[in-house]
């Protein structure tokens, strides 16, 4: 089986992708919930709370911001 380059790129994107997805996952959530860590990396990540209220507070910047894009499309088109 021969892959083409456009199957290849996806799978380079689709492995970055889960790759973020699983270093996010582990930021925000999963090393809140294990023992301290003596390492120094490791204890920065599940001391910071950044990334767990980063989620939840870009839910209203993301619905702000479909407004005023369906908005302006609808302008745009009216006008």
């Amino acid at each position: 089986m021969r892959f083409s380059k456009e199957d290849l790129v996806g799978s380079v994107f689709m492995a970055f992708g889960i790759t973020l997805f699983v270093g996010f996952f582990y930021a925000a959530i999963l090393s809140k919930l294990l023992p301290p860590y003596e390492n120094r990396l490791l204890a920065a990540i599940q001391n910071d709370w950044y990334y767990c209220l980063l989620v939840p507070l870009t839910l209203p910047v993301i619905i702000v911001a479909v407004y005023l894009h369906w908005l302006s499309m609808k302008m745009f088109k009216h006008a």
